[in-house]
């Protein structure tokens, strides 16, 4: 298996909790950025931001097997699971940057929808290729970490 598209990002103070860990609902937003950076990735990002399609979350499950905290740079590698009609799903697996284990791992199911009218719309054949595709071995680093 190829390695997947990968996101780099730092962990905020303002993303950490009384624990002085990250707290959990951020993790919801790390899945949004790193599915949005595989998009730029793909070459997707402006049909699905600025055209007539777009997509929208049905179901996220997050579990967490560690934790990251203030200053930690995360590793978030984004792949696509599974393709269907009007539906894909994404896994995220989350890192701290240079090491192997997991510390949060979110599988997301989103819903491809036609802008004007809000209804489902079927996936066409050129973004389901790119999902399919995914971008393995890319990386975008918003870390400012060197050599991370």
């Amino acid at each position: 298996m190829s390695v997947p598209f990968r996101f780099r990002f730092r962990v905020r103070y303002s993303e950490c909790d009384a624990q002085k860990v990250v707290f959990n609902s951020r993790y919801g937003d790390y899945v949004d950025l790193a599915v949005l950076e595989f998009f730029r990735a793909v070459g997707f990002s402006a049909t699905l931001f600025n055209g007539p399609l777009d997509y929208q979350v049905v179901k996220l499950l997050l579990e967490w097997k560690g934790s990251a905290r203030f200053d930690d740079v995360l590793e978030a590698g984004v792949a696509t699971r599974r393709t269907g009609k009007t539906s894909f799903t994404m896994t995220v697996e989350f890192r701290l940057a240079g090491s192997e284990p997991v510390i949060a791992s979110a599988e997301i199911v989103y819903v491809l929808i036609d802008s004007n009218t809000m209804s489902k719309a079927d996936l066409p054949a050129d973004l389901r290729s790119a999902l399919e595709r995914g971008a393995p071995g890319v990386v975008v680093d918003h870390s400012g970490a060197r050599g991370a």
